[in-house]
């Protein structure tokens, strides 16, 4: 099978290299630097014990693989960041306007939207990978924890993805196939939001994060309202692989809160402990670019929308947002809870006034 796989950093990178080992035609499409350093050495990718090393073609540009010729591709794969989506579509409407098949693998609610509506639900398979990939070396990646992998879900209800399941099981990726790719994606969004947000504006490790008091409590209200969101929009909690967000769920609504604070903060600092979440990572690269829109403001959004309260997911969105883009200074909330705990007050306060 030919396959493009777009915006190869480290996901797209481990998903490309994975399929490329099983024997299919991958071009990836990623930064010069990594292009020229994958061209001249190859990938590698180190998962366990094993390690692959592959030689996919790979370019910087999608106008590139047009130069000559117009390629057909069997599969695409989008894999950039969630906020690069919007911007990778043009390009590739220019040059691939009725593309066989797209999957996506961002993170993030509803960000298949704008791939659904320029190419049709029909074409579109959406992603979520929680296998963590980091990148060792420009060509090289590392799988930093095993026992995870992939679910796919059809944009189009009812289609068939079994054969998409099997490309990617056949690569060495477990794969399961969900029905509903909205439930999928507020289901791994429920997880990626853990110790992102608050870590993030609070410029401390979730760890951290999770052993004070005050900022537990936070988190548990944002899993809360996430929750009432879900349910209000009839959204089933599913379980990926090696990532079980239903017992996420059933945790934060059934266990009492003594109980279940040394639960989720050995979680949090099993899971993540001193390594600073991909918010922070953004915020601190100064990207002026921030996943938070797709992860807690989408919840904030579908509150507003079905009637639901979600003041501390709009106040860590407002927030995060807003020192993303310079508007507030990170030393205003650098290891201040408290100030963090004002802001939500306030926005519950505003909505309170609202009514």
């Amino acid at each position: 099978m030919k396959i493009l796989v777009y915006g190869a950093g480290a996901v797209g990178g481990y998903v490309g290299a994975r399929l490329a080992h099983s024997g299919h035609d991958v071009t990836l499409i990623s930064r010069q630097v990594t292009a020229d350093a994958i061209t001249q050495h190859g990938l590698t990718v180190i998962d366990g014990e094993e390690t692959i090393v592959t030689h996919p073609t790979a370019v910087s540009a999608i106008a590139q693989l047009y130069i000559n010729d117009e390629p057909h591709f069997d599969l695409i794969i989008m894999a950039m960041k969630s906020y690069d989506l919007a911007d990778a579509i043009d390009p590739l409407a220019a040059f691939c306007p009725e593309p066989a098949h797209i999957i996506t693998l961002q993170n993030g609610i509803d960000v298949e939207r704008p791939l659904i509506e320029q190419f049709g639900a029909e074409r579109i398979t959406a992603g979520s990978l929680t296998t963590p990939i980091r990148r060792d070396a420009t060509n090289r990646l590392v799988v930093e924890r095993q026992g995870r992998g992939l679910g796919l879900a059809p944009a189009k209800p009812g289609q068939d993805i079994r054969p998409w399941v099997t490309l990617f099981q056949q690569a060495g990726i477990t794969t399961i196939g969900i029905d509903s790719y909205p439930a999928m994606k507020w289901s791994k969004a429920l997880l990626n939001i853990v110790g992102n947000a608050t870590s993030a504006i609070l410029n401390r490790p979730p760890g951290v994060v999770y052993r004070s008091n005050a900022m537990f409590n936070l988190e548990l209200r944002m899993l809360k309202e996430a929750l009432a969101v879900m349910n209000r929009l009839n959204l089933k909690i599913v379980d990926l692989p090696g990532s079980p967000a239903s017992r996420l769920a059933t945790a934060v609504q059934r266990i009492p809160r003594l109980l279940l604070k040394p639960i989720l903060t050995s979680i949090v600092a099993k899971g993540r402990g001193d390594k600073m979440p991909s918010f922070h990572i953004d915020l601190k690269a100064g990207k002026g670019k921030s996943e938070v829109l797709y992860h807690n403001g989408a919840i904030a959004q579908a509150g507003a929308q079905v009637g639901i309260p979600t003041p501390v997911n709009a106040t860590l969105t407002d927030i995060l947002w807003r020192l993303t883009k310079n508007e507030l200074d990170w030393h205003e909330f650098d290891g201040k809870p408290r100030r963090l705990l004002e802001a939500v007050q306030k926005q519950e306060q505003a909505l309170k006034q609202g009514k």
